[in-house]
Formats: structure tokens, sequence, C-alpha cells
């Protein structure tokens, strides 16, 4: 027999999740009710709950009807992250209610986070006997509890073994129905009437006196959850024609925030693979530069910046723990990506002993590519701060002083290979827009230093600013393509040179650019799904190949806007959304069947959306 997942279960698709979390980290909720992602404490320990990577192994907690023949259906109670999750039967209607308090639901603001995880099961119609499992499986499924029940029946707590660091987070469940041990999970099973409810509540570590109860007073949780995540996207001044998909996006970004440090993840998950079967699997619970600055951008533009002070104060550690003129390494002074605590280290590992989502190994924890150069990062990280200091709060001296090193030790190394944006593994070249974002970098420290009469080295950063303009215009424009590329001496097309008019780069009526757009419609973009580039003309190291990059598909959407082919960005627009799961969340890639790929949901995806349909708005507005 299987464990949690149940041997031949059928593996629950990536896009039949829903996301809960409390900015510290998040759970993954399938469209049957079952949590099957849990990382406790934070984003990027490792997991209790990993049914998603390994069906049988991996652990879950289950809450489903007895019997079969149950139909689903699931959505986020109205402009929140609330999720419900309801169970069907001939006999009765029940309805999960699935939250995880945040920090301000606390009645004391001076004790630290308690994390929990709350359900709440009601009946909303006829009756239904359920069944409830929670099968925890600490350190990714490499190590296993003991369970202590309490004598009244209704608490158990989930011990570790005691042996060094992968014991698990201790667990307490607390639930307002009897429990029972049934070897290493804990279960019950109740029946519920018409009006009544059940509380259950997952505690990391030890809830004290204040949490002890709250399995007690579901409701009361349920409703301050409710009312925290109103009344912060309440801040959203956007009131376009795209409210619903475009508040969707902020609140799928708000989960991907990590409060105590401000720092932003990637995503919620680890090796959600971009082709099923495949080897393309990565972990994405880390902040990388270029994500987290493209979502300063995005939640600036919907007026919430309370996100991108948070995220500059994360910067402001970085920057301050780096001296750009004398410590930095060949690779840069910044890394790609950090922990979301800030620590550099990210050593990357397979974790054999899962299957991973479908069949698709290696999973795998760490990342390589934190020890990539990657030039375009600092152009993404210097134009979040212009716009940082635009629309939100003048930067510090301190933060100024950062760019201007930032800015030096770039005027000494943009001319050189690189990784490149997508940190291929096919090893360094000059890539185009890695270029492009180094012109970006000095070009935003320029306006900056103007703009505020700060003090910098005008003349130089002007005169390798203008270097590098001339350079791409010269070696990455390709006159026989007729078409920016991916990189120098080839003619290999890239997506990614969409972002040259959104970073003001080049007019979007620059003849090279229109000509280009012609270009990648040509090859690269398939009834407005789009792909980064075509693998088998660009190896990047791997093997297989990928599904459509839903980024780059909304950055088609605004450099359509943004060539004045409006109804064209529209149509394209609207198409993007119907590739949307059913809570209008996203995963990285889209395969040539509609199915949603890799890690989810995807921050860099939401943000591209925000973008998109802001910039077409104000197009619309103004035709």
């Amino acid at each position: 027999m299987g464990g949690p997942g149940g041997s031949g279960a059928p593996v629950t698709a990536i896009a039949d999740h829903g996301l809960i979390g409390d900015l510290h980290s998040a759970a993954l909720i399938a469209t049957d009710g079952t949590i099957a992602w849990f990382c406790p404490k934070r984003f990027d320990a490792p997991s209790v709950f990993a049914r998603i990577l390994d069906e049988d192994d991996g652990g879950c907690w289950t809450i489903a009807p007895t019997g079969d023949g149950a139909r689903t259906a699931q959505f986020y109670f109205p402009d929140t992250n609330v999720l419900i999750t309801r169970l069907m039967t001939q006999d009765g209607v029940v309805e999960l209610q699935d939250l995880m308090p945040l920090r301000a639901d606390d009645l004391d603001d001076e004790d630290p986070h308690h994390q929990r995880i709350v359900r709440r099961v009601v009946c909303v119609r006829g009756r239904m006997e359920l069944t409830v499992r929670v099968a925890p499986r600490p350190d990714y499924g490499r190590s296993r509890y003991t369970l202590d029940p309490d004598a009244d029946g209704r608490a158990v707590r989930f011990v570790g073994d005691g042996h060094g660091d992968g014991d698990g987070e201790p667990l307490l469940l607390c639930a307002t129905v009897d429990l029972e041990v049934d070897g290493p999970d804990a279960c019950a099973t109740f029946t519920l009437e018409h009006g009544e409810a059940a509380g259950f509540v997952l505690h990391a570590g030890d809830p004290g006196d204040r949490h002890s109860g709250d399995h007690d007073r579901t409701d009361e949780l349920f409703d301050t959850a409710v009312a925290a995540w109103r009344r912060w996207l309440s801040g959203s001044t956007y009131t376009g024609r795209w409210r619903e998909m475009v508040h969707r996006s902020a609140l799928a970004l708000k989960l991907l925030t990590y409060v105590p440090t401000g720092a932003i993840v990637a995503a919620p998950t680890t090796s959600l693979p971009e082709e099923l079967g495949g080897e393309r699997n990565w972990d994405y619970r880390f902040v990388w530069i270029r994500d987290a600055a493209f979502t300063v951008y995005a939640l600036l533009r919907l007026g919430l910046s309370d996100e991108a002070h948070a995220f500059v104060g994360w910067l402001d550690e970085r920057l301050g723990e780096q001296d750009c003129t004398g410590r930095a390494t060949e690779r840069g002074p910044l890394q790609p990506m950090y922990r979301v605590d800030g620590d550099p280290d990210l050593p990357e590992a397979i974790l054999d002993h899962l299957t991973g989502h479908a069949g698709s190994a290696p999973v795998r924890i760490g990342n390589g590519a934190a020890d990539h150069l990657q030039l375009d990062i600092y152009g993404e990280l210097i134009d979040s701060v212009y716009l940082y200091d635009k629309l939100g709060r003048p930067i510090s001296h301190d933060t100024w002083t950062a760019v201007t090193e930032l800015v030096g030790w770039l005027c000494e190394h943009w001319d050189q290979p690189d990784m490149g944006i997508w940190e291929t593994r096919a090893g360094a070249q000059d890539h185009t827009v890695s270029r492009v974002m180094s012109w970006v970098a000095i070009e935003r420290a320029v306006r900056m230093a103007r703009s505020r009469g700060l003090p910098a080295d005008l003349g130089r950063w002007t005169s390798v600013r203008d270097a590098i303009y001339a350079q791409v215009m010269d070696q990455g424009y390709d006159e026989e393509r007729g078409a920016f590329v991916q990189r120098y001496g080839d003619d290999v097309l890239d997506a990614a040179v969409l972002l040259l008019p959104m970073v003001k780069f080049c007019a979007p009526t620059e003849p090279r650019f229109v000509s280009t757009l012609e270009a990648i419609e040509d090859e690269l973009v398939a009834d407005t799904l789009v792909h980064r580039y075509i693998a088998d003309d660009s190896p990047d190291g791997l093997d297989g190949v990928e599904g459509t990059f839903s980024l780059c598909s909304f950055w088609y959407v605004e450099a359509l806007t943004r060539v004045g082919r409006l109804d064209d960005a529209q149509l394209a627009l609207e198409k993007m959304f119907t590739y949307a799961n059913h809570l209008g969340l996203y995963a990285e890639q889209i395969s040539p069947i509609g199915q949603q790929l890799g890690n989810f949901p995807q921050g860099l995806t939401h943000l591209s959306l925000i973008s998109a349909a802001y910039n077409l708005d104000r197009a619309l507005e103004r035709s």
C-alpha cells in the first residue's frame, strides 16, 4: 500500500491548486481539499507536506467525504487570500475554509509571529461524514515524526526524532473533534449536519497560552483574516478594466513576501517541472534580484508602496554587506539570488528519494544559478530603486552610496560574457539584454543624480552609457534577420528583447524594434503564447523542451500596446486570461495543450500581468 497520497492515486495537476500563506511561508491546497505542499516557518525551509512532489511519500493533509463520488469546487473569498473548497455529494455540501493568520491578526503586536494553518469545516447543506488524515513527512520526507496524543483526544503533537537538523519543525494539531493516532498519522472521522462546523489548527512549534484554543475560534480567525486581506488590498489605486485579474495577481504577489526581512520569493515551490517527465526542475523559493525588482515596479504601479519600502530595506542590507570597489568577486558584487534572510549560500542538491511531480525527476533543493554572473540584475535593481525614489519615498544617503558603488563596478565590467537573463547552463556569452540592462542601470542612476542633485561621476557614467548603447545597436541587431538577437554574433531570437521599449532603451516606433516584434511574432509566438527562445537554435545546456513562458506572453501584450496595436494587445491579454487556473493563478509556463508548467504560482507571471494590464488601460484611455 502507498503512503498518504495513496498508491496509484491520480496525479493532481499543478494548476489544480490554490495558495494560502502568512507572509512567512505558504501552503498549496488541491481542489480536493488536500494540503499538498507546506514548509513551516519560512519558504525555503524543508517541507512537511510535499505530495505535489511525491504522491505516496511526500506527506499531506486530507479532509474528504467518506466514500466516492464527491464533486469539488474552489474559490477565494472575495478580495482575500482565504481559500474556500466546496465538497459536494448527494447528501450534503461542506465548505473547507483554509487560511494562515497574518502577523496583524495577533492581539499583542509585541509577540513574535506564531504560524498556524487554520481549517474550518462547515456543512452548508444536508449532512456529510468526513475523514481527516494529517500525514506530515518532515525534511522533504526523509524523516518521520513521533506522535504524542493528549489525554483528551483532541490534540496530537508531532515530535522529531532528534537526529540532526532534519527532524522537522515540531507540530501541534488541535481539533474540535476526536483524533486518533494511526502509525505516523493523526486521523479523525466525524459527521456534520447542516449549520454545524468543525475546526482544526496545525501549529508550527509551541502555540503557548495565547493560541492554544485557536481551534475553538476558527470563525473569529476567518473573519479577522478576511478583514486583514481586504484592508491591505484597499490600498490599491487600480480601477481599470481588469480589476479582478490585477487584484488577484497583487494578492498572489503579496503571498510571496517574507515579511520579517522584506524579501520577495520567486515562487513558493521547488522542482515543479517545466516539462512533464523532464529534468528542467528548479528550486524557486529564494529571492531573485530580477524578480523582486520587477515585483516592486508592479506593486508601485498599483499604489502599494509598503512592499517596495520593505524590499529596499532588504536590499540595503545586501548592498551594505558588499564593497563593490574591493571585495566584489569575479561574478559581481551581487548574486542573482539569495535566501529570504539574505544568506548567499544556496548549494544545489538532488533529493533522489522523491519521485517528482508526475514522475518528473530530479527534485532539487538549492539553486546553482546563485553562482552565475548575470549583468542584467543591475539594471533591474537600479531601475526599481529609481522607481521607488520617484513613486515611493526618496532614497537614503546610504542607498545612494551603494548605488554609486554598483554603477562604478558596472562601468568596469559591463563588457563581458555572462549567463544572461534566463540563467541558462550553456556557459557565459555576450547577451544583448544583459548589455541593455547594464545601460538601464547607468541611465537610471544618471536620472536620479540629476533630478535630486546627488553626487555622481556623471561624465564617466554618461560616457559608458553611450558606449553600451552604441555597442548594442552595432552588435545586438542582426541586419539580415531585421531583429535584435539573443547574443552577439548569432541570429537567434529571444523574447527578452521585448523589454527594450519598456525600459526606454529605444522608442516603440524605432524601426529596428518594429521589425524585431514582427520577427518574434513569426517565430516565437503561437496564438499569443510566447516561447523565450527556440532551444534547438540556442542550446541551453539541458535536455528536453519547455513550454511557452507566460512572462514573455505578457511582455508581448505590452509590446503590442507600446507600438500602438491596441486591438491586438487587448485580444492577446484576454486570451492569456483564459490560461489562468480556476483561481486566476499562473505557473511559470504553459504547455502546447494549455497545461500549467513550472513552479506555482510564479511571481514573474503575475507582475507582468499587472504591468501589461496597467499600461494597456492607460493606452486605451488615451486613444
